[in-house]
């Protein structure tokens, strides 16, 4: 059994660059979550939070947080929302912040795989359903920003440890994992289809 590859903040070009699709890393440091909302102030606001994302992480999910009086707050479930909404503003989003990865359900396309390589950044893929173990990946809330959004889109700041396992789908060379799969996944299709059709007959009666 091979050992984790650990990613630990604040992530360097050198810490990332070989990476390739596909490669299953984990997360140890700081982790902000950061949606829609906070995407668009970022982008069509040019407001920051006052958390320097330069060489961070965010996570695209809209938490669920219990407030402990006097003791801050406790992750209670922190699952991840789908990537592709982002889709619109990630480019400018990583271009502004400098943020190192993006984690998210499911793949992103052309605009946020080119920003990956212009930006040396990643795209990674955390686990569908695993919205209660992600929660005991957190160590700590640290802080949260732009409360005004409501706790599903606010700026909560995390601190993690061993966070994944995460699936590398665009690369700092702008690989994207799920474009990729598309093609090759159309191609078996094609050939399903040519085999099974010649044995495929209608009856009419």
């Amino acid at each position: 059994m091979t050992d984790k590859q650990i990613i630990t903040t604040p992530i360097s070009n050198e810490d990332i660059s070989n990476l390739k699709i596909g490669d299953v890393i984990y997360l140890t440091g700081m982790l902000a979550t950061c949606r829609d909302d906070g995407h668009r102030r970022v982008v069509e606001s040019n407001r920051f939070p006052d958390f320097d994302l330069k060489g961070m992480s965010i996570l695209h999910a809209g938490p669920i947080v219990k407030t402990i009086p006097g003791a801050g707050y406790e992750m209670i479930s922190i699952g991840p929302t789908t990537s592709r909404r982002m889709e619109a503003y990630e480019s400018e989003f990583i271009e502004k912040t400098g943020v190192k990865i993006v984690i998210g359900k499911g793949g992103m396309g052309a605009k946020t795989a080119a920003a990956c390589k212009a930006f040396n950044a990643l795209h990674c893929v955390f686990p569908g359903g695993c919205a209660v173990t992600a929660a005991t990946e957190v160590e700590e809330i640290v802080g949260l920003e732009w409360a005004d959004f409501g706790m599903p889109e606010a700026f909560w700041i995390m601190r993690v440890k061993n966070f994944g396992p995460l699936i590398v789908s665009i690369d700092t060379k702008g690989h994207n994992l799920f474009e990729l799969n598309k093609i090759e996944f159309e191609k078996k299709k094609e050939l399903a289809l040519k085999n099974l059709l010649p044995h495929v007959h209608y009856s009419h009666g």
